[in-house]
């Protein structure tokens, strides 16, 4: 399943980290961070998917605690 989300991250730099530590996160199958976009597209299994979801969003606030991802 694949699902995108609105996120606010400061800069480039700040997304790119982000996205490598989302793809780390158990279960997610594919990130991307689009920093002009503001927008966080996850891939994960639909199963288990507000599960990772919610493991994603404690690694967003590990790496980059100044970074907001707006869930639904």
């Amino acid at each position: 399943m694949k699902k995108k989300f609105k996120c606010d991250v400061d800069c480039a730099n700040c997304a790119s980290k982000l996205e490598d530590a989302i793809k780390k996160v158990e279960g997610v199958t594919d990130a991307k961070v689009n920093f002009m976009m503001q927008k966080l597209t996850l891939e994960a299994d639909e199963d288990r998917f507000d599960e990772v979801l919610q493991n994603v969003l404690k690694a967003a606030r590990h790496v980059e605690p100044d970074t907001t991802i707006f869930v639904d």
